[in-house]
Formats: C-alpha cells, sequence, structure tokens
C-alpha cells in the first residue's frame, strides 16, 4: 500500500488498518517513497485488536519495585511544581 503524506494526515487509520492486516506501507512524500511502516514481528494483538501485547516494550517497568504505582506517579505528575 501506498500513501502520502496528507493522506497521512487525515487518513492514519488507513494506515494502522493496513500494518495491523500485516501490509508493508510506503509514506510518499511529493510522489516520492519517504519512510516505510512494517508490522513487528512476533507482536500478537487481543481480541480487541488495538493493543500489542507481545512487545518487549509492553511492562518495561513491571518488575521494578522502587517505583510507585502508574497512579501515584501520574498525580505526582499532574501536581506540579508549586505546593
Amino acid at each position: 500500500m501506498e500513501l502520502s503524506t496528507k493522506a497521512l494526515r487525515s487518513q492514519a487509520r488507513l494506515l494502522l488498518d493496513a500494518v495491523a492486516r500485516g501490509e508493508t506501507v510506503t509514506i510518499t512524500y511529493r510522489g516520492r517513497p519517504s519512510a516505510r511502516v512494517v508490522p513487528l514481528e512476533g507482536a500478537e494483538r487481543t481480541a480487541h485488536g488495538d493493543r500489542l501485547t507481545d512487545s518487549e516494550l509492553f511492562g518495561l517497568w513491571a518488575d521494578r519495585d522502587d517505583l510507585p504505582g502508574v497512579d501515584a506517579q501520574v498525580r505526582a505528575l499532574r501536581r506540579g511544581r508549586r505546593p
């Protein structure tokens, strides 16, 4: 599949759907190939089809005991700099 940068901005879902089907998508800029998007090897999708569960980055810090839970970390980030 080939997709222009203009179409990519307005129809990104087409790119994601094509890659989810296992297709390689070539992004063109002014008619010339500029980039290629390929599906991840070995990545499996859930029943919903929208989350990668076999990626090496999935759960990157899951085994770290020195980090607070996700909720606590998000609250700390949202708290801001001023007390």
